[in-house]
């Protein structure tokens, strides 16, 4: 049973009625941010019920020394951890001396939450009796700014219904937390100085061992019936917090307020000399421009991201919900201003994974960025990648490999591989294709070549490298093996040519001598660059050439498929459907040596080929992929639903992609997998959007030209949606009877439709 509290809106998540056994999910779903920090929806005045506390800034990261029993040569030394960071969202509330707590509280009526994501703030407003008998009423907005991505600000209201009180604020800045998932429950943080000038109060930070220096800040304006009042704060300090004191009297009926402006600024883009000025600046602005403009730019913010970014549904709320909140989500986590910054699979929402980046930014995330912002964005992410190229040699020489060979690390902060399973860390090799096939993909969609002869080749050469060195000639085959492996599905470890693994590191060595003798062609000064700084020599691509072209694939002859590994049919095959459904999810239920006897799947894996290279197979080999694969898909990773509606919608099977499709966009929504308290699942989210736009919208690059091939759920009456193609911007339109695409600007594209030529011209309409 999956939890159905969330209020069904097309632009709103909303929560009614105060549940403390869903605090901690509504802390996850709830979560702002933008892109440069975030946080989980923690209440701002005290709550002593069970919580997860979690603000967290975007880079900053502490190197937690990996928890072992048995060390293992080339093993990580440390688990990359995104922080919790000083909590700045802190007001403590007291009502005639006694502590605003909705644990405590006898009675909390018309509790209302909203995540605007239109807009992009969370409020929260409700009805409480107090234990000392006092009712009040309370409301909080809060946002975090997406122009000056350093302030947050808050808006918090307290009004006494039945009698007359005394209300104190206590705004505070905590630098004293703990990281919930700490391997040796050490302290991350030191704090420096703690200090309050001109009512503005300050703490600057710094992590151990990584050294990064924080900048927590906070300023705040009290109010009485809407107007300002001029009050000095009573201030407490202690080696790790500030606190200012606020009280005022209040009539029955009479509202006092707190506007609250914080946030951090860090020595990434600041000298740490400087934290306390760079901070007080953001004060400054903040504090001139004030609550209700700060929160006008906000909304003016996200109507231009809207603008871009959003898809609409007609006559589906909560498909219309699940994918505003995914796109919502992507760009809170990540905008794209600050190459040194990815996506990590929680994003800003929790700790689990250690908010590092992931091969799912590659495979994944990319897409979305390039179609709905401009290309500069996904040229980021993948420049993230080339500024890690040497880091990812370290991590191959770590394991014995040479030669500049480099293998990417599965998880990382700083391009040092910090994963903690070693069946991950050393076997789940297909990482690396990932990047190559980003490079790919980018230059497919944008048609910018020119990041291949800066950037691209060094790192497409390098992973050739790898491929080369780590496939092995069997004699008993007469092929080339990839021995020792972890596929995309995690529920098989160290088995022998995963399918996957080695179709994409057979098409990475092609496809990187393929763009070494374009590069020779027609960037002759960058060939030579290169080719200078790799020694690469035509003896070595010659090797390349004969392991690609000897690359074994395990097949069965009776079922018509590649198999996923060379021992998946020694296993009993018993489809998902034949499971009790109280032994799911078995990733909860079951042993891990049960999981890795079984044949159930954790995500797409050979499917995963299919979807990435779906040119190089026919309709009818992925349909028998398809129906021997899925059925033994248990879709226990969060990336598994969304290529199997896209797989699911190519194959015609609307039904069957749109219950995949409801399933990756209200994964979290609807906490499928019971796992929501831990944070959100960011970076399958923009899988949500590829199950619409390449899924539903069958879009594709074909022969260097857009291509459509538009289908509708039934559930839906219309859908559209915008993608940048090469700085021209498409709208589609999808509804029952036709598609309709439209151009806005003065250029015309030509696009394929069902296979057909359209053109669309600016400004114009065009149907299809």
């Amino acid at each position: 049973m999956n939890q159905d509290y969330i209020k069904p809106d097309a632009w709103s998540i909303i929560e009614e009625e105060f549940d403390p056994g869903r605090v901690k999910s509504s802390e996850s779903l709830f979560s702002i941010g933008n892109g440069a920090m975030g946080q989980r929806a923690n209440f701002e005045e005290h709550y002593s019920g069970p919580s997860f506390q979690g603000s967290y800034i975007g880079g900053v990261f502490y190197p937690d020394k990996t928890k072992v029993g048995w060390w293992k040569n080339g093993y990580p030394e440390y688990f990359a951890k995104v922080l919790n960071a000083p909590n700045w969202i802190g007001i403590n509330i007291y009502v005639n001396g006694e502590a605003l707590d909705l644990h405590t509280c006898t009675k909390v009526d018309n509790f209302r939450r909203e995540l605007n994501m239109k807009e992009g703030f969370l409020a929260r407003s409700f009805e409480a009796k107090m234990p000392n008998g006092i009712e009040v009423e309370v409301k909080a907005i809060r946002f975090l700014s997406i122009v000056q991505d350093e302030l947050g600000a808050i808006k918090f209201e307290v009004t006494p219904m039945n009698q007359d009180a005394q209300i104190k604020f206590d705004p505070y800045l905590d630098a004293g937390i703990t990281n919930t998932d700490a391997n040796w429950e050490e302290r991350f943080w030191k704090t420096l100085e703690v200090k309050a000038d001109k009512g503005r109060g300050y703490v600057v930070s710094k992590t151990l061992k990584t050294e990064f220096h924080v900048g927590t800040y906070m300023q705040s304006e009290i109010f009485k019936s809407g107007e300002k009042l001029q009050l000095s704060p009573e201030v407490a300090t202690t080696d790790d917090k500030i606190t200012f004191s606020y009280v005022l009297d209040a009539k029955k009926g009479e509202t006092a307020g707190i506007v609250k402006y914080a946030g951090y600024v860090t020595d990434m883009n600041h000298k740490r000399s400087d934290l306390v000025q760079a901070a007080s600046m953001v004060l400054d602005r903040a504090v001139k421009k004030g609550f209700d403009q700060l929160k006008q730019e906000q909304k003016d913010a996200w109507a231009a991201i809207w603008e871009m970014a959003d898809i609409t549904i007609s006559g589906d709320v909560k498909a219309q919900q699940g994918i505003r909140f995914n796109i919502f989500q992507l760009n809170q986590t990540y905008l794209g201003k600050d190459e040194r910054l990815n996506i990590g699979p929680k994003g800003f929402t929790g700790e689990k994974y250690g908010g590092s980046t992931y091969w799912d930014t590659e495979a994944y995330c990319i897409p979305f960025y390039m179609a709905t912002k401009d290309q500069n964005v996904a040229r980021k992410l993948l420049t993230y990648r080339y500024n890690h190229l040497e880091k990812a040699k370290e991590n191959a020489a770590k394991l014995g490999f040479s030669n500049g060979a480099a293998l990417y690390p599965m998880v990382t902060m700083n391009g040092e591989e910090s994963h903690n399973e070693w069946e991950i860390t050393f076997e789940e090799i297909h990482r690396n294709g990932a990047m190559v096939f980003a490079i790919y993909n980018y230059v497919r969609f944008t048609g910018d070549f020119s990041y291949i002869p800066e950037k691209g080749l060094e790192v497409m050469i390098a992973i050739a490298r790898f491929w080369h060195q780590r496939a092995n000639f069997s004699k008993a085959k007469n092929k080339y093996v990839i021995l020792g492996v972890t596929g995309p599905n995690e529920y098989e470890n160290n088995v022998n040519n995963n399918w996957y693994t080695n179709y994409i590191a057979k098409w990475c060595i092609e496809y990187c001598l393929e763009m070494i003798d374009k590069v020779k062609d027609a960037y002759q000064e960058d060939y030579t660059r290169v080719m200078g700084l790799t020694s690469l020599n035509e003896g070595e691509m010659s090797d390349w050439r004969e392991v690609a072209e000897g690359m074994y694939f395990p097949h069965s002859e009776e079922h018509g498929v590649y198999l996923q590994q060379d021992g998946f049919l020694d296993k009993e095959i018993i489809p998902v459907s034949q499971l009790d459904k109280k032994q799911r999810p078995i990733n909860q239920k079951w042993s891990w040596d049960r999981i890795l006897r079984s044949c159930y799947i954790k995500q797409a894996d050979v499917l995963q080929g299919f979807y990435f290279f779906a040119d190089h197979f026919s309709k009818e080999e992925l349909k028998k992929h398809f129906d021997f694969y899925e059925p033994l898909t248990v879709h226990e990773s969060s990336l598994s639903p969304c290529v199997h509606s896209i797989q699911a919608a190519l194959l015609g099977r609307m039904e069957q992609a749109y219950q995949f499709y409801l399933r990756t966009s209200r994964l979290d929504l609807d906490d499928y997998n019971k796992e929501v308290e831990e944070g959100c699942h960011i970076t399958s989210m923009a899988g949500t959007w590829m199950s619409i736009v390449e899924g539903f919208g069958g879009m594709r690059v074909e022969n260097d030209q857009l291509s459509f091939k538009p289908q509708i759920p039934e559930q839906w009456k219309a859908y559209s949606f915008k993608v940048n193609f090469r700085d021209r911007i498409l709208k589609v339109n999808v509804s029952a009877d036709k598609t309709e695409f439209s151009m806005e600007g003065s250029d015309s594209l030509e696009i394929l439709v069902n296979g057909k030529a359209v053109e669309v011209l600016p400004d114009s309409t065009v149907s299809a």
